[in-house]
């Protein structure tokens, strides 16, 4: 309650453009956001016990960048996120890092980043923390919101190059790093959370190259990320240390016109683990996901958004059977595929105020929470969610 309390009177704050309107100087930029949504699912858990009426998906978040000189940059933004039984909005680092601009001209530009990066990964990853940028109130699966933290940002260092040229731009970034991970993570992999820790060995690389037209109206990406992770049980325990490697590929197309937009995404993710099977009775899968989603602007002020997606455990097992059969009953074959078709309508007030409304239908529970929605606990295989957001800037 003390959360939703603090959303709203920020949002009033942002919304009246006079409390955090502050003249900072061209060397330091201050931006904020908050949103408060409310949504309803006619069956199982979906960011809290939204069976009733849930108001636990918030979110808070303060950037800050200083310009040192015309080579470096320093950013961060720290984050409060409320969402279900997964994030309870306790302010974390969503990003802080060094940027040092080595070759900067009209047809050329490069640089490394040194800190806590935002990994470079699809349409939105990097942005998806800022409710405006945003397709919808919720993300497309082909993200994993259920285990964002595993793809979000790694803390090290990354190179990136741009080439504009008369053909149109190039976008090159490449990285080094050590992933986060949390106890949604070990929920996802594991279906439950073990007496052990699951930490990341070495460091997980990352990868994003894009294309656009010198219109910019067609973006072609190609993003991924690799990591291997360890699952480090504590002692006396009796739980098996074993590992899991997986190799996460998004490609992306963006095609923007005057009054509408189409953005298709395809997530491929390769996984296999290694001295787990004890508790993990599943074999090695390759989950997949993609999506279609166009969007129309009504007015200046109005758009409306639809979108189709699909997700799958394993891409060979697209009905769900097989797995669950390795789970003896404990899982049904729905909780291994989604299949969602979602309508929104976005409608900026101000610049500084929006507020939507979205409506989804779901075939199959694979985008839900396992944290949320414990192995054995009743669940529904087609549900139906109404949510409705309101989120201020500055």
């Amino acid at each position: 309650m003390r959360f939703q309390a603090l959303s709203l009177l920020l949002l009033l704050g942002l919304a009246s453009g006079r409390a955090l309107a502050l003249e900072l100087g061209e060397r330091l930029q201050l931006h904020g956001f908050a949103s408060q949504s409310v949504l309803q699912t006619s069956a199982n858990r979906y960011f809290g016990d939204s069976e009733k009426i849930s108001t636990a998906f918030s979110e808070i978040g303060l950037n800050l960048s200083y310009r040192l000189d015309a080579r470096m940059l320093l950013a961060a933004q720290v984050l409060s996120r409320r969402a279900g039984d997964m994030y309870d909005g306790e302010p974390t680092l969503d990003y802080g890092l060094l940027d040092l601009r080595l070759v900067s001209s009209a047809s050329r530009i490069a640089g490394v980043r040194l800190g806590r990066i935002k990994n470079p990964l699809g349409l939105y990853n990097e942005t998806r923390d800022v409710p405006f940028t945003r397709p919808g109130i919720f993300l497309p699966l082909v993200y994993f919101d259920n285990i964002r933290n595993q793809f979000l940002s790694s803390d090290g260092m990354a190179a990136y190059a741009t080439h504009q040229g008369a053909s149109g731009r190039v976008d090159l970034t490449l990285g080094l790093g050590r992933p986060l991970l949390d106890t949604n993570v070990e929920w996802i992999w594991f279906n439950n959370d073990y007496d052990a820790m699951l930490v990341p060995e070495g460091l997980a690389w990352f990868l994003s190259l894009w294309y656009s037209t010198p219109d910019e109206r067609l973006r072609l990406g190609l993003s991924s990320v690799g990591s291997d992770m360890n699952f480090k049980p504590e002692l006396g325990s009796g739980l098996p240390s074993g590992s899991i490697g997986f190799i996460y590929t998004l490609a992306s197309l963006q095609y923007n016109a005057r009054d509408w937009s189409i953005s298709a995404e395809y997530a491929r993710v390769p996984s296999n683990r290694r001295g787990l099977s004890a508790i993990v009775p599943l074999p090695d899968q390759v989950i997949e996901g993609y999506y279609l989603q166009g969007s129309y602007r009504l007015r200046a002020n109005l758009e409306w958004m639809i979108r189709y997606e699909e997700g799958f455990s394993d891409k060979d097992d697209r009905s769900g059977e097989k797995l669950a059969s390795y789970t003896l009953g404990q899982m049904p074959a729905a909780g291994f595929f989604s299949r969602i078709w979602t309508s929104g309508l976005r409608w900026d007030l101000t610049p500084q105020l929006m507020l939507r409304l979205e409506y989804q239908r779901h075939h199959g529970t694979f985008i839900l929470s396992f944290r949320e929605n414990p192995p054995g606990s009743p669940m529904t295989r087609d549900w139906d969610v109404w949510a409705a957001s309101v989120s201020a800037r500055f």
